[in-house]
């Protein structure tokens, strides 16, 4: 047996703050102290941490990415190995990617191709999601299988004509298929027929630079979409969670179906939180490194995506991480910003732009903790082994000094990407030392990590609804 001490540090969880050593024996969280008091309790480690003056946090959950995602005749740039490498240096000890069904195969087919692509590979855990993209008899029926491996979650797309596209009539199914199987419903949520529309008419009147992206992607139809999203899931009875929720309008949608105690939860990015249609108009071709969808909107939308995660409206950040290079996949784009591939890198930066959200005022600690850790632990069944410092949970852990000065730049970042999303952004805190079960990853904010220390990890349903 191996034993580590985590002394001295500001014990942060969803729940409380507590000064407090952490006992770490092989994989699991042991035992939790009053500092000082291990030795009377006659615990011995074989190595300490002197965590003093930081905080020790659950390890991050990030609950929406894309490594190796095939997208717009590319695809993402960070592979398993070097997306959960750049996540174990964020704080981040769990990711929870897209796996993909192929129209016209099944739901096993495209959950075997990626696990393939992440077995052996990843320096932290991980789990999957599915997309379904083609709703059919067959495939509802894998719906449940899936359900029972571990893989409780079903993503749709109400955009991507032709691509990722489900009808109403298909997403209704789902989700009674959901409702039965205790699946969580995922949901893609902008109007995709009438964006396409939007789309035609601009570029026929020479509308081609990336600031349109975000002109034609509009905060109505993501509001709209959220609607008809939600009455769907009324109708079907099952639960819903909205991913990257961006827009004033869409969490208003949210708030509306909270208040009457409906079972709907939202996401949002810290690319809504931090970067703006600002961004997306800057000269040249700058602007396609911002390309995403949801896409950003202007500033103003901010303060509504900060209140709903203070009132719980929104209950997750995650980061949506589909970094695509500027060069040679970005520009692919160049004169037609609806071939700019979507997706922007983040899982790197996450804990750290939510740290400093929490300096800024918008969020407090605990919170932070909660809907970067525990909340998407929680709502995914990941929860107790993941997202909290507890007897018994998987020792995820990480010493985060909250006073260290750093700027983010693509200069010194891990992702495998050829630009920051935040270059040059100024913030307070760092990850110090990562933990993933037991294991060091980021020794002191030296990598110590290796390929296929990340384990696969089954989940159960959905724990908000228990």
């Amino acid at each position: 047996m191996t034993r580590t001490l985590i002394s001295g540090g500001l014990v942060v969880t969803a729940a409380e703050e507590v000064l407090a050593d952490v006992l770490v024996e092989d994989d699991k969280i042991a035992a939790l102290a009053a500092p000082g008091s291990s030795c009377a309790q006659g615990w011995t480690a074989d190595r300490t941490l002197d965590a003093t003056g930081k905080y020790v946090l659950p390890g991050g959950v990030d609950a929406h990415t894309h490594f190796e995602m095939p997208f717009g005749g590319t695809v993402a740039s960070d592979t398993f190995e070097t997306g959960t490498r750049a996540a174990a240096w964020g704080g981040t000890t769990t990711i929870v990617d897209f796996a993909v069904q192929t129209r016209g195969r099944s739901l096993r087919e495209g959950l075997d191709a990626w696990h393939a692509k992440a077995g052996g590979r990843c320096a932290v855990d991980y789990a999957f999601h599915m997309i379904l993209s083609d709703v059919h008899e067959g495939t509802l029926k894998e719906m449940d299988q899936l359900v029972a491996d571990g893989v409780s979650s079903f993503k749709l797309f109400m955009a991507y004509p032709g691509v990722l596209y489900s009808d109403d009539g298909q997403i209704l199914r789902a989700m009674q298929r959901a409702s039965g199987n205790g699946g969580l419903i995922m949901m893609h949520a902008e109007n995709g027929i009438a964006i396409d529309v939007l789309v035609e008419q601009a570029l026929a009147a020479g509308r081609t630079d990336p600031r349109h992206h975000g002109e034609v992607r509009k905060a109505l139809l993501e509001a709209e979409a959220t609607h008809r999203a939600i009455q769907l899931a009324r109708v079907a009875g099952s639960p819903l969670y909205v991913v990257h929720v961006s827009a004033e309008e869409a969490v208003a949608e949210l708030t509306q179906a909270r208040d009457k105690g409906l079972p709907v939860f939202g996401e949002t990015c810290p690319q809504y939180l931090f970067l703006s249609t600002d961004n997306l108009a800057e000269p040249g071709f700058e602007g396609a490194k911002y390309v995403c969808s949801t896409p950003l909107r202007p500033r103003e939308h901010q303060a509504a995506l900060w209140r709903g995660l203070r009132t719980d409206d929104l209950q997750v950040v995650s980061t949506d991480h589909c970094p695509f290079c500027f060069s040679g996949q970005k520009e692919l784009g160049r004169g037609d910003f609806s071939k700019i591939p979507n997706g922007l890198p983040g899982v790197e930066n996450r804990m750290d732009l939510l740290h400093q959200a929490v300096l800024d005022g918008h969020i407090s600690r605990r919170r932070w903790v909660e809907i970067a850790c525990t909340a998407p632990a929680r709502m995914f069944g990941l929860a107790p082994r993941k997202g909290t410092i507890t007897p018994g949970a998987d020792a995820d852990v990480v010493v985060y000094d909250p006073h260290a000065e750093q700027t983010i730049s693509a200069r010194t970042h891990h992702m495998n990407v050829d630009y920051s999303a935040y270059e040059g952004k100024r913030i307070t805190g760092q990850v110090e030392t990562v933990l993933c079960r037991g294991e060091t990853v980021i020794d002191r904010r030296t990598f110590t990590g290796r390929a296929g220390h990340g384990r696969f990890v089954p989940r159960s349903t959905c724990q908000y609804l228990s």
